[in-house]
């Protein structure tokens, strides 16, 4: 029997760390399971994704500029062109295929500024392609959330129709889906795929009180607070840097974490205003980093879905700064559903209560972590073996069930 022959699909390699996170565990996955497949992508950032992962990659876009403000022109027609391509260069990459694989992400859902014709079109055309050639589709531990905008509505809808399997990462996106009329009857919820990665052990110096780390994002709302887009990112910022200069005045070292390249520019304004040693900036380039940063810290304050999901990992008690139904569902999962806050009202002096109460009973959180960790490895394990019964060949299964009993 020839290898099976696997595409991996989405925004990866283009600068988010929790997106390359949700891949590196699915590779994790196939190495060890299917170690004989033939893995490549189909993606935003193809020359990452090779350096980093070593599987060849292609470009999801055949328009170099899809990602730039259309203002020219002969921008909009290259942009419009490129819709077109994106038809023909997405089916001959499908057609290649046994298996396509959407690894995690927030793919079903518009809790960040998104237009219908960027990567919900993008996965429409991968998930009809699938079904028109014959390739199975596989959405795996996806976040979904209810969406307003129709057509945005309407090609996430038919992707999650369209899909052979369908899993998600938490009930609510479950719910959204079956609220927007898919039947979910048969798809199971699962942790974050990141849960899957390795925890790095990091040693603790002696002393009290340690670091904080606090995971910052370039936000300004989801896709209906555009016309408050400025206003909300203002409130963010001016609260976070109000409870930064908090924790300066007492003498706290503060390390701040971001999640994507675009966070840069609030690090930048963050460290400009409090104007202190005690607060750096750490150095990531994938979720590992994150996790050996949040590892080494006594408390966390985050914002990004993934950078809480690095600190919870790692066990250390979190702060979330919530922003969409998916960072409450998670804390909640986690066990500490007490402990989350408004990002778009952010309130200095709400926020260091809650903070000081997070620090309190840090030590009955790091073992509810502990538990709640244990949890989710062995359920995420449970997706694995779903997944290779719902995806691959029976000859794939012996292969695999051979190598398991070998001695």
């Amino acid at each position: 029997m020839s290898a099976v022959r696997i595409g991996v699909f989405g925004l990866l390699g283009s600068g988010n760390l929790g997106n390359d996170g949700s891949l590196e565990a699915l590779l994790g996955y196939l190495r060890a399971e299917h170690p004989n497949a033939v893995v490549d992508a189909l993606c935003g950032g193809p020359e990452a994704v090779t350096a980093r992962f070593g599987i060849p990659a292609t470009r999801l876009h055949w328009y170099r500029g899809e990602y730039r403000t259309a203002s020219r022109a002969g921008a909009v027609a290259g942009k419009g062109l490129g819709k077109l391509v994106d038809v023909f260069r997405t089916a001959a990459w499908v057609r290649r295929h046994d298996v396509v694989i959407v690894p995690g992400m927030g793919v079903l859902e518009a809790t960040l500024p998104l237009r219908p014709w960027g990567f919900p079109y993008s996965l429409f055309l991968l998930c009809a392609s699938g079904r028109l050639l014959g390739t199975r589709v596989a959405l795996v531990s996806v976040g979904a959330a209810e969406i307003r905008d129709r057509p945005t509505r309407a090609l996430v809808r038919w992707s999650a129709r369209l899909a052979a399997y369908r899993s998600y990462r938490d009930t609510q996106s479950r719910d959204a889906m079956r609220a927007m009329g898919v039947d979910t009857a048969r798809d199971e919820v699962y942790p974050d795929l990141a849960f899957a990665l390795p925890t790095p052990r990091v040693s603790t110096p002696a002393g009290s009180p340690g670091p904080v780390c606090l995971g910052v994002m370039d936000f300004h709302g989801g896709n209906d607070d555009r016309a408050r887009a400025e206003e909300i990112h203002r409130r963010y910022l001016d609260g976070t840097i109000r409870f930064v200069r908090t924790l300066v005045e007492e003498g706290r070292q503060v390390r701040l974490l971001t999640g994507d390249t675009c966070d840069a520019t609030v690090v930048a304004a963050i460290l400009d205003a409090v104007g202190s040693p005690l607060v750096t900036d750490a150095e990531v380039a994938s979720l590992a980093d994150l996790m050996k940063e949040t590892a080494a810290a006594d408390t966390v304050v985050a914002i990004r879905y993934h950078n809480l999901i690095s600190a919870l990992k790692a066990g250390t008690p979190t702060l979330a700064l919530c922003y969409a139904a998916k960072s409450d569902a998670l804390m909640d999962r986690m066990g500490l559903a007490a402990y989350v806050h408004p990002a778009r009202e952010v309130d200095a002096d709400r926020l260091t209560e809650q903070f000081r109460a997070l620090e309190k009973h840090a030590p009955e959180l790091r073992q509810t972590l502990a538990e709640r960790n244990l949890a989710a490895a062995r359920q995420l394990q449970d997706q694995f073996t779903e997944l290779t019964a719902a995806l691959f060949p029976t000859t794939d299964h012996k292969q695999a069930h051979a190598r398991q009993e070998a001695p």
